[in-house]
């Protein structure tokens, strides 16, 4: 299982910037092995990460933004969905990972 999390590299805006770095920094902290896809450097990946987010879960305008978060091909979510599962100590399955023993989860 791997998990991604689909980022702009180049990103002109700050707060995109800052949520990318809070989920990789979390992720890198926590030692949970992760992949960054860089969406500004492939088309292919970009649109890739549009078709695979659920239509429920897409903005009512325009793109979906990162950072945005998948286990294999599963769509976990995007950063609002991974703050309130780190607000809630619940990232293991937020993830689709199994709790570490530090966690709430466990």
């Amino acid at each position: 299982m791997v998990i991604r999390v689909f980022v702009a590299s180049s990103s002109g805006s700050v707060a995109i910037k800052k949520r990318q770095q809070d989920v990789v920094r979390f992720l890198e902290a926590n030692r949970i092995e992760f992949e960054e896809v860089d969406i500004t450097m492939s088309e292919e990946k970009r649109q890739w990460m549009y078709k695979n987010i659920p239509e429920d879960r897409q903005p009512a305008q325009g793109n979906p933004l990162p950072p945005q978060i998948f286990s294999d091909d599963r769509y976990c979510g995007d950063y609002d969905g991974f703050f309130e599962s780190k607000e809630s100590n619940t990232v293991f399955s937020f993830l689709g990972l199994k709790p570490n023993l530090a966690s709430k989860e466990s």
